[in-house]
């Protein structure tokens, strides 16, 4: 492959065990910094030349054969390895669902670590497939997230049966102990709540819960739900275009529009209105 390819899905199947977010192939890799990491599981893997990946004060370097899967809001750096190659050439999975971490539980996979294929091109292979397979069915997109769903897994297996665990990051075990009240904001995030009321519910004090939140994703546990908010105010930017801005800011948990567009606009560098002009044609 010699183009950028990129496929995303607003998926509103949100109750699938497992659904795919985006899928890609990056033919030169930027530089990318992600201090608050990425709301969904990623996997990131070299094709071609060697990058450097930086998380939790390791360096770890992405050659060929070689891919990484990054847990949600993990913070995390990455670009090509100039010292050897100006190219670094990539495929990449971003990925989710109601079942996910039982999913990866089970296959024990739920944490970030860097594998090796142990046949090569196994699993670029099957990625390419998949591209093979999105292109297909473009004109009946509207069923392909159950058949995506089933790949994913199919995927997920793949790596569990052939890939070499090179090495487990050190995940901070912090986030053991907040899975509960993360997958509490996942539900309540559109009401009115605040770090008074989070604290409330992990029945633990508000410095405290500071604290495991900056340990355990690098931000304040209001900012984690301030980036649950962006995921799905961007998400119905783009699959519900009737819908205005003060309807989406309060769906999302705003109590005003214009601390929507403020808050929107510090994130993501452009405002709402702007994000879904440039994604919606």
């Amino acid at each position: 492959m010699k183009k950028k390819i990129r496929y995303t899905f607003s998926s509103s199947e949100k109750t699938l065990p497992i659904y795919m977010d985006s899928i890609g192939y990056n033919p030169q890799e930027l530089d990318f910094d992600r201090p608050e990491g990425y709301p969904y599981y990623h996997w990131l893997q070299t094709i071609k030349g060697e990058g450097l990946l930086e998380f939790a004060d390791q360096r770890l370097i992405l050659e060929e054969g070689r891919g990484v899967l990054l847990a949600p809001y993990t913070p995390h750096k990455y670009h090509p390895n100039y010292d050897k190659t100006s190219q670094w050439s990539t495929v990449y999975l971003t990925f989710s669902g109601a079942a996910i971490d039982r999913i990866l539980n089970a296959l024990q996979m739920n944490y970030s670590a860097v594998y090796r294929e142990t046949e090569p091109n196994l699993f670029y292979h099957f990625i390419k497939q998949t591209f093979t397979f999105i292109e297909a069915e473009q004109p009946y997109r509207s069923l392909i997230d159950y058949d995506l769903s089933a790949k994913l897994y199919e995927f997920m297996i793949l790596i569990k049966k052939y890939g070499k665990l090179d090495d487990r990051l050190s995940t901070i075990q912090s986030y053991d102990k907040i899975r509960p009240i993360v997958e509490w904001l996942e539900r309540v995030y559109p009401k009115n709540i605040g770090l008074l009321e989070i604290s409330e519910q992990a029945n633990i004090s508000s410095q405290h819960l500071n604290k495991l939140f900056h340990d355990t994703f690098g931000m304040s546990p209001y900012s984690f739900l301030v980036q649950l908010r962006m995921r799905e105010a961007k998400r119905l930017l783009l699959t519900d275009v009737h819908l205005t801005l003060k309807d989406i800011a309060q769906q999302v948990g705003f109590n005003a529009v214009s601390h929507f567009v403020t808050t929107f606009k510090n994130r993501e560098g452009i405002t709402p209105k702007q994000y879904r002009d440039l994604h919606v044609k």
